[in-house]
């Protein structure tokens, strides 16, 4: 059995969900179909989620609405009326929209998350409907009839684990089944929508809880490139790649597949593709839990995200206080402040987190980790970019990270602090923003062009 996921830009238009179905009903493995919201058909479109976040921006501002609702409708009524389909689901959305409206508008996070799961929730409908009129056995299934039940924090909804043996009965129907992306229900009935990019979490979540065999994920590209193309002109697509790396490459910025997306897919080993509905025929790039390594392929992927702010902490004879570290931890758990790195030496720490977490407070926070540390120094650096070179085949030779630091002084960019994890499969370097998409150059063309690591 195939869970298969398609993408805003796969659904966004009549011939593209015509795409889809062809690659649906091509292959009778392809039984539980996860889709997403419209998403743009042009590049200076407007997403139907923006749609819907405009239209609650109205409705909670007391505002006139009617227009933006009915920018919303039309969406949907330039498919239903390409695909020469009746217009009784038109009917339906405005209904459903103006009755989140009237029953949610005193309570704005619950009106915002029932209004976001109404993009993938309508196309879902539309698109089992539409299969359903050419004859294929389709049926529309609704994430609380599915099973898929969540925790109940607005907009943050995580997976409880009983939705995995409901899932499992999706097993049993004989039709193609289509269920919405992006949102669950929680124990208080309430929609609550995954983190933004949720419908890849969704497929992965149906993935697990129908045991599947496979995991395809459509999106626009032909799978994973080793770089971002809009920096590195044709990159090189990923073949093969471990969960691992995926994980390390997404939280770097990589955008194609939502990292959240592999925790259920991890535990149960299921393997994932990403194809291209525009290309069907493509092989796309597999992420499993292990791969083969050779010279070729040591490195995976390179990627550099930015909007970094480092924290950088001086105290003297640091490693022979116990506790000091945890001292620290504490103030940024007291203000629900998460980290990604701490590169630390004897008497240094530094900590690096996204600029965001920190924004409007950075003050506070550190006239607390002054009083609460009794720290020498203590600075902040802003506007940090994180360079990432993932690969599971690097802890296996000597010289990678002479080999990246090379490239590197070869640009003239200055490194601010390096990082590898315990994992052993990433090198994390810090560097000024200014320098990122140079770093990438760079670093793609030691690693893939003849001058990097051989086994």
């Amino acid at each position: 059995m195939k869970v298969a996921k398609f993408g805003g830009s796969s659904v966004s238009t009549a011939d593209q969900i015509k795409k889809v179905l062809n690659i649906v009903n091509s292959d009778e493995d392809r039984k539980i179909i996860i889709v997403s919201a419209p998403g743009k058909r042009h590049k200076e479109d407007v997403k139907t989620t923006d749609l819907l976040i405009r239209l609650y921006e109205k409705v909670i501002d007391d505002l006139d609405y009617i227009s933006k609702k009915e920018e919303i409708i039309q969406r949907y009524a330039d498919i239903i009326y390409e695909l020469d389909m009746s217009d009784n689901l038109l009917t339906m959305i405005d209904q459903t929209l103006e009755n989140f409206i009237a029953t949610l508008k005193d309570k704005p996070s619950r009106l915002l998350d029932a209004l976001l799961s109404c993009g993938e929730n309508f196309n879902a409908q539309l698109i089992a409907e539409y299969n359903n009129s050419q004859g294929i056995p389709t049926r529309y299934v609704s994430p609380g009839e599915a099973g898929i039940q969540v925790t109940d924090l607005p907009q943050n909804a995580q997976i409880l684990d009983q939705s995995y043996e409901a899932l499992y009965n999706l097993r049993a129907y004989d039709e193609k089944l289509i269920v919405p992306g992006f949102f669950g229900v929680s124990r208080q009935n309430y929609i609550v929508t995954f983190p933004r990019g949720g419908s890849d979490i969704t497929g992965a979540i149906v993935a697990r809880g129908v045991r599947a065999d496979l995991y395809e994920n459509f999106t626009d590209v032909s799978g994973i490139f080793r770089a971002n193309p809009t920096i590195v002109k044709n990159p090189e697509v990923i073949d093969e790649i471990t969960y691992r790396e995926m994980r390390e490459l997404s939280y770097a910025g990589f955008g194609v597949f939502h990292d959240e997306a592999l925790q259920p897919l991890h535990k149960d080993r299921i393997p994932v593709v990403i194809k291209n509905t525009n290309r069907p025929n493509d092989t796309g790039t597999f992420i499993r839990h292990d791969r083969e390594i050779n010279s070729s392929n040591i490195v995976s992927g390179i990627s550099c995200d930015k909007g970094f702010t480092v924290l950088n902490i001086k105290k003297y004879l640091m490693n022979r206080q116990v506790g000091f570290t945890r001292k620290i931890l504490g103030v940024l758990e007291d203000y629900n402040i998460s980290f990604d790195h701490m590169p630390s030496g004897i008497d240094s720490i530094s900590i690096i987190m996204r600029s965001k977490e920190i924004h409007n407070r950075e003050e506070q926070v550190l006239n607390d980790i002054r009083d609460k540390c009794d720290v020498d120094e203590l600075s902040v650096e802003h506007d940090l970019a994180i360079l990432m070179i993932v690969g599971e085949g690097m802890h296996r030779i000597v010289g990678t990270a002479n080999t990246i630091t090379h490239a590197l002084a070869e640009s003239k960019i200055n490194l601010k602090m390096m990082n590898q994890g315990a994992s052993e499969i990433s090198i994390m370097f810090g560097i000024d923003v200014a320098d990122a998409d140079k770093a990438v150059k760079s670093t793609y063309e030691y690693c893939y062009n003849g001058k990097c690591l051989k086994i």
